[in-house]
């Protein structure tokens, strides 16, 4: 079945995980007329619950997202489930009317910057419109290639100790060698047990400052290239060097290289940058979410590479009331200009 859809919102948000849905929330509630365009590839789906939500603790990924739909549809947000293959500005003199009457602005236009909304098309062909962008579209792990590695992530292959830690607690950790943050997660997941082993991997043996922290911490190094993981029943049971050389582990670490989704939008303006600690890539903004495009916000991994659930429904309901805030700017700015023309003598300028 295919969802009704109206020509225009005051909103589109592209993406709907938790920054997208909680951003959606705070604009629903504000009586915005609100349209969440999901492709369905959260980057959270292979895992079994939610961890470090407050009330929420390991909650299934799939019945955070049901549950926060319900609440965005509860105050008149419409859901799509599609794919945004390209938005567009609109053209300065095009009219952008909003939906329904529910706070749209007039016709009246202050610049191509400021007043020209977007057009976005799905992948089936359908457009709506829109008089600004939320950006919640998330990042994608780029994973090393080691046989095997994919099919256990998520599950006994991880990458955050916040949000895994606790689940591989005192078991025998690997810690894969891969990107500029390799050593330090090594570090990290010590916290969470003694049997914690760094392999080198591609990278060069770590010296200095780091190879003396990884002694004093009791982490040795095992240098050689990872080829494949291994497992049994089901479950992770080491790893394979190209030598041949077998490793016994019960759990892996894996610092990936973190990537946001933005493809599609290039057309607006919005471009990836390195991100300043190397892992990754991703779309800049400020501390609102307002990114340099005009009109366009961005909240979630998509602008944060490290964001949790709980940071990325925060931004997301941050995102939200600035949008709300500078619709009702741009409103208000529509009813002085009509204001003040309706009550100026004839023949003054």
């Amino acid at each position: 079945m295919t969802e009704l859809l109206n020509d225009s919102y005051d909103v589109v948000v592209i993406g709907g995980g938790a920054a997208g849905l909680n951003g959606a929330l705070m604009l629903a509630r504000a009586r915005r007329s609100v349209l969440v365009i999901d492709a369905g590839q959260p980057r959270n789906a292979p895992a079994d619950g939610v961890h470090g939500l407050f009330a929420r603790e390991g909650v299934p990924p799939a019945e955070l997202i049901a549950r926060g739909r319900e609440e965005v549809r509860g105050y008149g947000g419409h859901i799509v489930n599609g794919e945004v293959v390209t938005a567009v500005r609109d053209r300065a003199d095009d009219e952008i009317t909003g939906a329904a009457g529910r706070g749209a602005a007039t016709a009246d236009h202050q610049s191509a910057s400021d007043r020209a909304g977007f057009t976005v098309t799905l992948a089936d062909g359908r457009t709506v419109r829109a008089r600004r962008l939320l950006v919640t579209t998330g990042l994608v792990d780029e994973l090393p290639e080691i046989e095997g590695l994919r099919e256990r992530w998520g599950r006994d292959a991880i990458h955050c100790p916040y949000c895994h830690g606790w689940e591989v607690r005192d078991r025998a950790i690997g810690v894969i060698g891969n990107g500029p943050m390799a050593v330090h997660l090594a570090l990290l997941f010590r916290q969470w047990s003694e049997d914690v082993m760094f392999f080198a991997h591609t990278l060069d043996a770590p010296e200095g400052e780091q190879a003396e922290q990884l002694a004093a911490r009791g982490i040795p190094v095992v240098i050689g290239e990872v080829s494949a993981v291994e497992t049994e029943d089901d479950r992770l049971t080491g790893v394979r060097l190209a030598d041949g050389t077998r490793v016994a582990r019960a759990a892996l670490a894996v610092p990936t290289r973190m990537v946001a989704r933005a493809g599609t939008l290039a057309g607006l303006g919005l471009h990836l940058v390195e991100h300043p600690s190397g892992a990754g890539e991703y779309i800049p903004a400020d501390a609102t979410g307002r990114t340099d495009v005009p009109g366009v916000w961005t909240a979630g991994n998509v602008t944060d590479l490290t964001a949790q659930v709980g940071n990325a429904a925060a931004a997301g309901a941050m995102a939200g009331a600035q949008i709300n805030a500078d619709l009702v700017n741009e409103e208000i700015r529509d009813a002085v200009t009509a204001y003040r023309a309706a009550t100026e003598p004839a023949g003054v300028h």
